[in-house]
């Protein structure tokens, strides 16, 4: 699917976002400004100091509401007010590390702020196609070494994996019970969840989050620690999801229940690299003295082995790749060195968003 097309379906639509304050939610607000959709987001503050959302000024092109999805009462109000056609849901407690300490919080955002966000949309008729946004953390990680499909068992060993896996399972009940494809004709609702990986891009100031992590200590002449080198997970680039996301969105509206499942958005096989190789390919693009060590102090379990098997979304929504890893690392990489030489932040976003787009229309 084009960029063209993307852009006649998206212009005018209006589009009811969860988590637009955070680093993928800031990348998709412009996208969907850029596409003339009419933006209505719904999050926390932004959830780091320096933020993308701060520095890129995304609340200027849209209807930014600063609010809880654990508030229901209050969800349910932003989301009637805005009346939307479409619903993504990408607002989250997002770090497995942080998780640990804060499980409740945890479990409160990622489980039950997916049943309100659900909930609302019950209750809000103007609603056609709501894309749920979990992770490829959610399955139950047997370290195989081949990618996880669609249909494997959720699990997840730390709070933040099981919460996802959890918020699934919501996402299931909800669909059979309230958005079943048997009843569409009186729900119009089709809904479908979505599983990224390990996603990476400009503008990431979250800690113990391995990118932002290397970035930092480039920028501060410090070796970058590295906790698991050989743990591998399948990176992509924030605007490859990002692009899945709006295309599938796409497909629900027009289609209905015939893509209202789970999806997969991961990159090629041989994309799904070891951190080590990861550090060493961006020492490599940094230059200067960036160099790292390995940190040998103990830390919380974490998967040492994750895919993600694409097919599906490959053979069904014509989905798939379009930067290999290595010219992801560079576009981050470029993206770190123009913001930290002054570049205007919101510019250079939605540059590197242009040049994605004429990549994929080609």
């Amino acid at each position: 699917m084009s960029q063209s097309s993307l852009q006649a379906f998206w212009r005018g639509k209006r589009v009811f976002l969860t988590g637009h304050t955070g680093f993928k939610g800031s990348w998709l607000s412009l996208w969907l400004q850029s596409l003339g959709a009419e933006l209505t987001g719904f999050s926390l503050e932004p959830p780091s100091q320096p933020s993308l959302f701060d520095a890129a000024h995304v609340a200027e092109g849209m209807r930014s509401l600063h609010g809880d999805i654990r508030d229901l009462a209050a969800l349910q109000a932003a989301m009637t007010a805005a009346q939307p056609d479409v619903v993504i849901h990408m607002a989250a407690q997002s770090l497995v590390r942080y998780s640990y300490v804060h499980p409740v919080e945890t479990y409160a955002t990622n489980l039950m702020g997916t049943v309100n966000v659900l909930e609302a949309v019950r209750h809000t008729p103007s609603v056609r196609a709501v894309v749920a946004v979990t992770t490829d953390k959610c399955y139950e990680n047997r370290e195989w070494p081949w990618g996880y499909r669609e249909n494997e068992a959720m699990g997840g060993y730390d709070p933040y994996s099981n919460s996802k896996g959890c918020a699934e399972l919501a996402v299931a009940a909800y669909r059979s019970s309230y958005f079943n494809p048997a009843r569409f004709a009186e729900h119009r609702v089709a809904l479908a969840s979505v599983r990224a990986g390990n996603v990476i891009g400009g503008g990431d100031w979250a800690q113990d989050r391995l990118v932002p992590d290397i970035l930092r200590a480039f920028e501060a002449d410090q070796p970058v620690r590295i906790r698991n080198p050989h743990a591998i997970r399948p990176w992509q680039h924030v605007l490859e999801p990002l692009r899945g996301y709006m295309v599938l969105a796409q497909r629900l509206f027009e289609s209905g229940t015939e893509f209202a499942e789970a999806w997969n958005f991961g990159p090629l096989d041989e994309d799904a690299r070891p951190v080590g190789w990861i550090v060493d390919k961006m020492i490599g693009l940094w230059g200067e003295n960036a160099r790292s060590r390995i940190d040998a102090g103990e830390h919380p379990h974490e998967a040492s082995y994750l895919k993600l098997d694409i097919s599906k979304v490959r053979s069904r929504l014509g989905w798939h790749p379009a930067l290999r890893l290595e010219e992801a690392l560079a576009l981050i990489v470029d993206w770190a060195k123009q913001g930290r030489a002054g570049a205007d932040i919101r510019a250079l976003t939605q540059s590197q968003i242009h040049t994605y787009q004429l990549m994929t229309e080609a």
